[in-house]
């Protein structure tokens, strides 16, 4: 052999010696005496405490799957048990996870490309504790030693990581967080057989990229904003976390106190949070308890329920963005649908859209300014109760949750089911809030063939809340508005009125007790007798025009009101009938602050009709309990009504406004007797 080939002979015999015992060393090495260090190293790192407490070691494992010359070159298959990842300094509490045990496979070829492959990493029994203090403070945000420090110029790694999937037996994440006041428990586990997406989601639109099946199952059980949380459901396995591409699949039915969820769908750039497309259900007491569960402000309502499509942009410039589409309902009895969304904006997310009902039952709009019953306040969970002894509605508005976010909805109901008592027909409104401020214009009913055209402006950033009403109502016909009595089906008359209040006070009974402002009411060709009266349910009016007309119908030729309110004293200025039979006057006043009544009727017969009853009249009491009679005193001067008629232009030319030509044609009577009543001096 020459000296050359010698040379080499012993270079390569030397490089086989050292990989032999550098195989030797890698077999026989205790790792455990690396742990130190790696504790150190890591916990110095994440700023907490990090240990393997258990074994650390390496085995070398053929794959066999790899197949050709591949399957021979062993792969380090690395254990470590008892891992603990501790909470930073200002969490009370030990650990915020462990881990039984860990494995995973290196690649070891994939080295010699500067990639370290990790195809599967099992975990044994993990489990996390989750903190949130009421500052803010949390165990789950990661302060790295070495990222303050990290030159932006400094070269980048050319070394990646690639971790094909995440396989575990059963873990557990317990969830405290103080601002939300949330404590419960989640317990997550394999399902044994994957599921496929489309028999829990079904097939979706639009599939362009098929959805991984179903991996694990999961429960959950605690409380969450001080109400108690249940529910159960399903998501995919942890290699669909791995590509912002593939969807990753969602299911879950929780519920949270009387509100249900149900949620199927997928989360898009799961990593990162990118997206949410979902098919969400949503039922319970009252779409006012959403708010702790959602941060979206909705009103009180009786029980609902609601299905539609949920997509999500959770990184938008402007703020996430949620859409609401093509959702069907119910709240009480009646149905609602549309399109909203909601986009988490600064200084103040918004909520818009459109909600259209085809059926609207008058009654559930009831819970909107708390004229509902106690007994369904109680079923949404309102501590407030309306008073026994009270009748305009005493429940506060909670106008200090109006500042969290801006609103612009639409909503139509193109019918509305009520009793004959009042005949609503539909109900178009376009509500704004903007900065606390509620403004909705137009707020429009039907009614009775005519319009109720309204603006109402209601200020919750002062306190008390400013409220500013201006309605106009406009040809309600009084053969509709009173369909049940039987002499008005013949009438073609109508009524027409126009009020404009302000007032403060964070309650309807409030707002009203502090009103100021003018009310006008006009009705021409009507009709009034007992039958009614007890139509109307109107005891206390059965009584007045038993007294002032026996059984009889009687004509109406006008009813004139025009009544000045201060502070919530409502005093005629005008307030006249004029019959067939005999003008009526009324005088005195109403107080809306203490909810009581104190009426005079003076009526003056006409012609050769003489009125048995020549004493005037009184209503006093309360709203809820009425009190009627006959005043004691002299008997009615002839003249009284007359005279008063003629002391009463301004009121008569502010009503003449008011008159309008019926629907047959004929002249409006109460435009003659409001100008003789103006031409008086």
């Amino acid at each position: 052999m020459t000296r050359t080939g010698k040379t080499f002979s012993w270079i390569g015999g030397i490089v086989l010696l050292i990989v032999v015992v550098l195989v030797v060393f890698i077999a026989t090495f205790d790792w455990n005496r690396l742990k130190p260090t790696i504790n150190s190293k890591v916990s110095a790192e994440l700023q907490r405490p990090f240990a393997i407490r258990g074994d650390l070691g390496v085995n070398w494992e053929r794959h066999q799957d790899e197949g050709g010359w591949r399957a021979w070159v062993p792969w380090p298959h690395i254990h470590a048990e008892d891992i603990m990842l501790g909470n930073p300094a200002k969490i009370p509490g030990d650990e915020m996870v462990t881990l039984q045990r860990v494995d995973a496979s290196i690649a070891p070829l994939a080295l010699l490309g500067k990639e370290v492959l990790i195809p599967r990493i099992w975990l044994k029994q993990p489990n996390a504790s989750l903190q949130r203090l009421a500052n803010g403070d949390n165990n789950w945000t990661f302060n790295l030693a070495n990222s303050a420090d990290k030159d932006p110029n400094q070269p980048q790694s050319n070394w990646s990581v690639s971790i094909h999937d995440i396989v575990f037996d059963r873990g557990q994440i317990d969830f405290k967080d103080a601002t939300l006041k949330a404590d419960f428990q989640a317990l997550i586990d394999p399902l044994g057989k994957p599921l496929p997406f489309s028999e829990v989601a079904g097939k979706q639109p639009g599939d362009k990229v098929t959805t991984p099946d179903y991996v694990f199952g999961w429960k959950v059980k605690g409380k969450y904003h001080g109400e108690a949380l249940s529910g159960s459901g399903k998501m995919g396995g942890m290699l669909s976390l791995q590509s912002a591409d593939i969807p990753f699949p969602l299911q879950a039915d929780v519920r949270s106190g009387n509100t249900r969820v149900q949620v199927a769908g997928t989360l898009s750039d799961p990593l990162n949070l990118g997206g949410l497309d979902l098919r969400l259900k949503f039922s319970g007491d009252s779409l006012g308890n959403l708010y702790a569960l959602t941060g979206v402000l909705l009103p009180n309502t009786p029980p609902y329920s609601t299905d539609g499509h949920l997509i999500a942009q959770l990184h938008q410039p402007g703020g996430a963005v949620f859409q609401y589409q093509g959702f069907d309902g119910k709240i009480g009895d009646s149905d609602i649908h549309g399109d909203l969304k909601y986009v988490a904006s600064h200084p103040r997310p918004k909520l818009s859209g459109e909600v259209l009902s085809k059926q609207l039952r008058f009654a559930d709009l009831a819970p909107l300014i708390g004229a509902d019953s106690n007994q369904q306040k109680a079923n949404r969970g309102e501590k407030t109760r309306q008073p026994s002894d009270k009748v305009l509605p005493v429940e506060k508005f909670e106008t200090k949750s109006w500042g969290v976010m801006d609103a612009d909805v639409k909503f139509t109901a193109k019918r509305i089911e009520h009793g004959s008592s009042l005949p609503l027909s539909d109900l178009n409104t376009h509500l704004k809030l903007d900065n606390a401020v509620i403004l909705m214009d137009p707020l429009r009913f039907g009614v009775a063939g005519g319009n109720l055209n309204a603006t109402v402006r209601l200020d919750g950033s002062k306190s008390p809340m400013q409220g500013r009403v201006d309605m106009h109502a406009r040809k309600f016909q009084l053969k509709q508005l009173l369909p049940n009595v039987e002499s008005m089906k013949r009438s073609l008359g109508e009524l027409n009125g126009d009020a404009k209040l302000t007032g403060s006070g964070n309650s309807v009974a409030d707002l009203l007790a502090t009103s100021s402002g003018d009310l006008r009411l006009l009705i021409n060709d009507g009709v009034i007798s007992r039958s009614l009266m007890e139509i109307l349910g109107l005891n206390v009016g059965n009584y007045l025009v038993a007294q002032l007309f026996g059984d009889d119908e009687v004509g109406i030729n006008c009813a004139a009101a025009d009544v000045g309110i201060r502070s919530g004293l409502a005093t005629p200025r005008l307030f006249v009938f004029d019959t067939e039979n005999a003008i009526i006057n009324i005088t005195g006043n109403i107080n809306f602050a203490t909810e009581r009544l104190d009426l005079s009727i003076d009526p003056e017969s006409k012609g050769m009709r003489v009125l048995t009853l020549r004493s005037p009249l009184y209503v006093k009491g309360t709203f809820k309990k009425p009190d009627a009679g006959v005043k004691a005193g002299p008997l009615i001067a002839r003249g009284v009504a007359a005279v008063a008629l003629g002391v009463v232009v301004a009121p008569a030319a502010a009503l003449l406004a008011l008159v309008s030509p019926s629907d047959g044609g004929e002249e409006n009577q109460c435009g003659k007797i409001l100008q003789q009543m103006k031409n008086k001096k």
